[in-house]
């Protein structure tokens, strides 16, 4: 600092010491100008390498995530065995002699319709004479229906057909 090539500031008990730039000879316009310009380059350039970068990232990314040849052909070879066995069972299924008739199908149906029917028909019932004692029982319905040994289809997660 004694000698001029470091200049001192004094800042309360602080000092600090920063390099003299009056001792640097000063840059032209023309000089200042062309590193504009070599900055501005410089940042296109890497704009651009950047830009570059991520496209390449995002294809290495892309191309991890794809399957390889060998996993590809035993995909494949998975798929024809899977194929050939469906094809087997369809054929196995269209040659069976023990069809079901469109009269015996109908018959299954309107039982199903008659036994459902009858189904609801009896629960309505015993839910509404269920309901009629429990109007004078003193206790919850959860003790009646324990004291008396009664099992709903809700406890048995059964639930009534469509």
């Amino acid at each position: 600092a004694q000698q001029g090539r470091v200049r001192e500031k004094a800042y309360g008990k602080q000092k600090i010491y920063f390099a003299d730039q009056e001792q640097l000879p000063a840059a032209s316009d023309a000089e200042l100008r062309g590193l504009d310009g070599e900055i501005a380059a410089r940042s296109a350039q890497l704009q651009a390498l950047q830009q570059s970068c991520r496209h390449m990232e995002a294809e290495l990314k892309d191309l991890n995530s794809s399957m390889t040849t060998p996993e590809m052909v035993k995909e494949i070879e998975a798929l024809r065995k899977d194929c050939a066995t469906y094809t087997e069972k369809l054929e196995r299924i269209k040659s069976a002699t023990n069809h079901v008739t469109p009269e015996e199908k109908e018959k299954v149906c309107q039982e199903q319709q008659l036994y459902r029917r009858e189904w609801r028909r009896r629960k309505r019932m015993a839910t509404e004479l269920l309901d009629a004692i429990l109007e004078g029982y003193p206790k919850s319905k959860k003790q009646f229906f324990e004291e008396v040994g009664i099992e709903t289809d809700e406890e048995h997660g059964v639930v009534l057909p469509a």
